[in-house]
């Protein structure tokens, strides 16, 4: 089964650290943080069965074949992947920007990276769907269940959809406490509880 660590290793991380202007560790936490989110805000904006529509007649205007050979960052519609942030996030982006900057170790605007990152990333993300449809007889909303793990949070190291996003931003950024004191909270090891940031910011727990 798909999760986000085959959609995260997909992306050449020196090069979206040299339009991130941030070494490639921290594209990589940057990246870590934005799919997942992203996924989240398409998730809730499929709940409905007009969004679902609409999120699928998004897909099958993205190529698949766009990740064959490898994604080239250069070769991103950045116009599209500005547009795609805005249908999924709406007005979510500021929020989300703030809720990342604040629980960021100090010196770090994960925010700030999450949301330049956001428009390279989305049009890749729509590829990866476009591709997982077109091999899947599952609904829509069931395969993005499935790549953010059913759901949004939860204690400990493991992310959602299977993904070590604790593991990246706490060997990046450090975190503070003990990573069983982070476990116990509901946070990951680097202190950035990004299930309890989307769960906020999409009513879901």
């Amino acid at each position: 089964m798909a999760d986000l660590n085959e959609l995260l290793n997909l992306i050449p991380l020196d090069q979206l650290g040299a339009k991130l202007g941030v070494d490639a560790d921290t594209a990589r936490a940057t990246a870590a943080t934005a799919l997942p989110s992203l996924l989240a805000g398409l998730q809730n904006n499929a709940a409905s069965p007009d969004g679902a529509d609409a999120l699928s007649a998004a897909i099958k205007q993205h190529d698949a074949t766009f990740l064959d050979g490898g994604v080239d960052i250069d070769a991103v519609d950045t116009d599209d992947g500005q547009k795609i942030v805005q249908h999924a996030l709406g007005e979510n982006q500021s929020a989300l920007a703030a809720r990342l900057s604040g629980a960021a170790p100090a010196g770090v605007d994960l925010g700030a990276l999450v949301q330049k990152a956001l428009p390279i990333l989305a049009p890749v993300v729509m590829a990866f769907l476009a591709k997982k449809v077109s091999a899947s007889s599952g609904g829509l909303g069931g395969m993005l269940g499935g790549l953010l793990g059913g759901q949004q949070g939860g204690a400990g190291s493991q992310g959602p959809g299977g993904l070590d996003l604790g593991g990246i931003l706490g060997g990046l950024f450090g975190g503070g406490g003990t990573a069983q004191q982070q476990q116990q909270q509901g946070q990951a090891p680097g202190g950035l509880d990004l299930g309890g940031i989307l769960g906020g910011l999409f009513g879901k727990k």
